[in-house]
This record gives C-alpha cells, sequence and structure tokens, in this order.
C-alpha cells in the first residue's frame, strides 16, 4: 500500500515509521489521536472514524475549514505560492499579518504557507504566542495541492478538536483504539523539558500520560499505543505496557538532510488481553 503524505511539514511527523504503527495499532472502529501533528497516521490507516485533537488551535481551525471548503481554500492558498512570497521579505510581512490577524481564515492560509517557507518545517510560538520561526530559505516550494484534496477527502469522516489529550482520550468509547504521539522527551535531556505550542510537556505530562492509558486500557479495555524515544527513562516508565516494541526512524534533524540519523524509537501498547 502505497504511503500517503501530509501536507505539512512536521517536525516529529510518522511518515517514516507509519508502516510499523499500522502494524501494531489494533483493530477497531473508531482512532482517536489526542496529538494529531500534521495527520500521517490518520491519513494512512482505515478506520471507520476518526476524533483528531491537538491542543494548537491553529492547527485544528486550519483542518476544519479545509474540510469544510476544499475548493476555495486551496484555490485561495495557491495565490500564496508564488516566486515573489518565497523571498525573505515577503516572507517576515506575511508572518507579521498572520500573528496580528484575528480573521481565522487568513491565519489558516498563512499557516499553510508559514509551514512551506519557514525553515524545517517547525511549528513554534514565542511567549506572546506570535510565530517566529525563520524563513527557510528554499530554491523552490512545492504546492501539495493533491496532498490538500487527500486530506480533506478523508477528513469527512473525522472529528476536529482543540483540546489537551487528557480530555481527548476520555471520549473514548467501546471499539476506540488510542494512538498517543507526545511531544518527545529529548534522549539527552536531563530536565524533561519539551517546549510545545504554549505548553511544556515535560517529565510530569508524560508520567501523567502513561498513567491514563493505563486506565483506559486495563480498566475500560480500550487499547492505547504510545510512541516515544527509547531510552532507559521510557522503558521505565511504559513498563506496565502489555507489549513494548523497538523501530527504527529516520529523524530530520537539518535543513538540507546531511545531519539525519537513525535513532531508536519505542512503541507502547496497553492492551487487556
Amino acid at each position: 500500500m502505497k504511503k500517503q503524505r501530509a501536507f505539512l511539514k512536521w517536525a516529529g511527523g510518522k511518515y517514516e515509521l507509519v508502516d510499523t504503527i499500522r502494524r501494531y495499532l489494533p483493530e477497531g472502529d473508531q482512532l482517536i489521536e489526542p496529538f494529531v501533528g500534521a495527520g500521517s497516521v490518520f491519513l494512512n490507516t482505515h478506520y471507520k472514524s476518526y476524533i483528531l485533537a491537538d491542543i494548537n488551535h491553529d492547527l485544528i481551525a486550519l483542518f476544519n475549514l479545509l474540510k469544510s471548503s476544499p475548493d476555495q481554500f486551496i484555490n485561495d492558498l495557491k495565490l500564496l505560492f508564488t516566486h515573489q512570497n518565497n523571498q525573505s521579505d515577503a516572507f517576515y510581512q506575511l508572518r507579521d499579518v498572520f500573528n496580528h490577524s484575528k480573521d481565522q481564515y487568513i491565519r489558516s492560509l498563512l499557516f499553510v504557507y508559514l509551514n512551506r517557507h519557514g525553515y524545517n518545517g517547525l511549528c513554534r510560538y514565542n511567549n506572546s504566542g506570535f510565530f517566529n520561526v525563520p524563513f527557510g530559505r528554499y530554491k523552490t516550494i512545492y504546492f501539495p495541492e493533491k496532498e490538500l484534496y487527500f486530506f480533506a477527502k478523508k477528513a469527512q469522516n473525522a472529528q476536529f478538536i482543540c483540546a489537551p489529550y487528557y480530555e481527548v482520550m476520555k471520549k473514548a468509547k467501546q471499539n476506540s483504539v488510542i494512538y498517543c504521539d507526545p511531544p518527545y522527551l529529548s534522549a539527552g535531556d536531563s530536565a524533561g523539558f519539551t517546549a510545545y505550542y504554549s505548553n511544556n510537556f515535560g517529565f510530569e505530562e508524560h508520567k501523567k500520560l502513561s498513567q491514563l492509558a493505563e486506565n483506559i486500557a486495563y480498566q475500560n479495555d480500550i487499547p492505547v499505543l504510545v510512541s516515544n524515544h527509547d531510552t532507559s527513562y521510557t522503558r521505565s516508565l511504559y513498563r506496565k505496557a502489555r507489549h513494548l516494541y523497538r523501530a527504527e526512524m529516520r529523524r530530520s534533524i537539518s535543513c538540507a538532510g546531511e545531519g539525519r540519523k537513525k535513532i531508536d524509537e519505542i512503541l507502547a501498547l496497553y492492551q487487556k488481553s
């Protein structure tokens, strides 16, 4: 089966790992993703319905707009992908428009523009809530029209919500399956600090997530699959999972790709039986 790429670039995206994730995801009627990101797992699985969530309001608003008005949205978006807009002055002007606009439609268009033209597909906001990723300096920019239409079509079976993971996971019913892809703990990070959108996702949040996964799986009989770096800490964190699977994934750590290396990842499956 040919893998489908997301229309957004996404640091930590699961496109490279999606075959492995699919192998270990249990069957069910509905997939719930509390950390949907760009949606690679959603795009490459075949559940009857989906609940897809993130705490990034811009991301969820974009997905809902694309779901409801794909033709108009894609046609309007295409107007931003010009040679003139692939220059630093234009990028910073449009980034400024995004940061000061209250119009969600304009913000959603510019979110995709900034994502494809910004450095390494990063999504980062400062303490004031302003998007602050620098210009990416790409020679050419790909307009992901095919990927946008594929997402919009598949989104008809999905509900997109902006909410924290613990609220989203509690929406699971019988025949639901949950896949969690939280902001990873850095392998060399002794502080356990991971910045994500406007929140911090550190050791305590990872601990709460593992406990919630355990409760939902063993008390409610709803399977939960969680991914993270494979470290001694995460193996200890997920020690109550029914299965721990190891996977190798190529991770992008540079703009041009010279610094790419393979690092081990872990998939913890909490399942009653």
